[in-house]
């Protein structure tokens, strides 16, 4: 059994004040002294600088562990594919207990541990000092980032070492280039690019897996995938998936991981997941695994599993910072090849995502999932990346504003026929002409200014089918976004209509006049494109 760490078990409580201590600290304010010009609130910051101190585990790798698992974002203590939880993805399957093993060392309960970010930070830490304790590292040591290495690795969970060093590579990857990540309530948490030469310890016998050259010299059969050459083989138990098939390939189902690549990779290696995918994709570069040969059915489906290959793609369903570029192009290449090396039409009926396969209760890709730009790389277009409308309320907009949400107005005029110009994210003349256009033609007030109504109207904007509970689709979509603008209030955006949605097109019909049904209909769709 692995040696504790020096720091004692304590309450939650203590712990708490042990983060207001830490905030007075970094601030450098005295007891009872109001400061000048108050820094905005950092939780998350300070949580991992509690932590990395009260553990002596380096600041910039507990966050690079935890951007690796999650992109900092807790999920609101909902669990992944692995039984994980929380920022550090701390797990509870038979076989890898982190979640007990953080409760053992803190003192926290296992419930403040799934739900509370700063239990679950300080609980990661923990255990990679639990870790660093059994791996003999002193205090000199833990004090070098690059000693951590095997630490690391071991904190994968993974039996495999291949995998467990690809994992620790990932976190090395990220200390070396740096990384600035904004978290779900909006908070930057950032650490710097420094050089690195991690210790890999017994790992320096393994052979890597982000390694090109590596890999293609490794003498370990199947390295390489032999059914997809840019792709490596890391095979998954034999257990998860069976020997052959009883159909013809006939389609691709597109997933998402609900965990780390690393991580859903070793996930498939264990005999108790009882689960697979053919291929699963990385979501910083594209990199390709291969962990079930085409030939014999992944176990990723249920009813879908004899005709298809299943593509996972690294990340969660509700956070599309993971669906990048990248990845939708290296997904499209394999799923092109895929498509003509077995005569699969390129098209939505034969390419479907996992929630659209009969007899599934899943719901992944999900509403952040850009079909329209994947099928166009999939049929060989070169397509422009796709403009975010998503968001969790919408801001008010006017000549001079920047960003996403700017590019999201811009691109709803051009759609619309009010030309806005270039999609590049700037309120300029153009967009300000534009946007008076659009107001004079829903009757609104032309100010050029994008407000509530104004966003309520060009959201919504469009055909009106007749939308009520169950419905699903893009003009579900369409719909929440609309009610997002016009309530002033986070609706789920996941293209399904259920009791949320149902909830918010009464308390819209209620509060401007309309019949409360909760059926979208015309009356409910010319309420909402007239921005009211």
């Amino acid at each position: 059994m692995s040696r504790r760490p020096t720091a004692p078990r304590r309450p939650a409580a203590i712990a708490l004040g042990g983060l207001a201590v830490a905030a007075l600290l970094l601030t450098g304010g005295p007891a009872g002294a109001a400061p000048a010009d108050p820094a905005p609130p950092a939780p998350m910051n300070r949580a991992f600088a509690q932590a990395a101190e009260e553990f002596q585990v380096p600041r910039d790798l507990l966050v690079a562990v935890g951007y690796g698992e999650t992109h900092l974002d807790g999920h609101d203590g909902k669990p992944s594919h692995a039984n994980g939880y929380g920022v550090m993805h701390l797990v509870d399957n038979p076989d890898h207990r982190t979640l007990e093993r953080a409760a053992e060392l803190t003192g926290e309960p296992e419930a403040d541990l799934r739900r509370d970010t700063a239990a679950n930070i300080l609980g990661g830490a923990a255990v990679l000092r639990a870790y660093a304790d059994a791996s003999g590292l002193d205090a000199a040591e833990r004090r070098d980032v690059d000693a951590w290495y095997p630490v690391v690795a071991r904190y994968s969970g993974a039996d495999d070492a291949r995998t467990a060093r690809l994992y620790a590579d990932t976190v090395y990857d990220f200390l070396a280039d740096g990384f600035s990540a904004l978290t779900p309530s909006g908070e930057r948490v950032t650490v710097k690019p420094r050089d690195v030469d991690p210790e890999l310890g017994r790992y320096a016998k393994v052979r890597s897996l982000d390694d090109p050259a590596e890999a293609a010299a490794s003498s370990e059969a199947g390295t390489l995938s032999t059914d997809y050459p840019p792709a490596l083989w890391v095979p998954a138990y034999s257990g998860n998936y069976t020997v052959g098939r009883s159909s013809a390939i006939t389609h691709v189902v597109v997933h998402v991981t609900q965990g780390s690549y690393a991580g859903s990779i070793s996930w498939f290696q264990n005999p108790d997941s009882n689960v697979s995918a053919h291929y699963v994709i990385r979501s910083s570069d594209g990199q390709v695994t291969q962990t079930v040969r085409d030939r014999d059915t992944a176990w990723h489906a249920k009813s879908g599993n004899p005709y298809s290959i299943g593509i996972e793609h690294e990340g969660y369903v509700d956070n599309p910072s993971w669906f990048t570029d990248a990845m939708y192009r290296s997904s499209a290449a394999l799923t092109r090849h895929l498509c003509d090396r077995y005569g699969i039409p390129k098209d939505r009926t034969h390419i479907v995502g996992h929630v659209e396969v009969p007899g599934n209760d899943h719901t992944d890709p999900g509403p952040n999932w850009n079909w329209t730009y994947y099928m166009q790389l999939v049929r060989g277009g070169d397509a422009t990346p796709p403009v975010q409308l998503n968001f969790t309320s919408y801001d008010t907009l006017r000549s001079g504003s920047t960003g996403a949400q700017v590019k999201a107005a811009q691109h709803l005029l051009n759609q619309h026929g009010f030309n806005a110009g270039t999609v590049d994210g700037v309120f300029g003349a153009g967009t300000e002409s534009a946007v008076k256009a659009f107001q004079a033609n829903r009757g609104l007030t032309a100010d050029g200014v994008v407000g509530a109504r104004t966003w309520t109207a060009l959201l919504s904007a469009g055909t009106k089918p007749v939308l009520k509970q169950g419905s699903s689709g893009a003009d579900v979509e369409r719909l929440q976004r609309a009610l997002t603008a016009a309530l002033g209030r986070t609706v789920g955006i996941d293209g399904l209509f259920g009791t949320n949605t149902d909830t918010a097109v009464r308390d819209y019909q209620r509060t401007r006049g309309l019949t409360v049904d909760g059926i979208v209909g015309s009356g409910t769709w010319g309420a909402l494109q007239a921005g009211r």
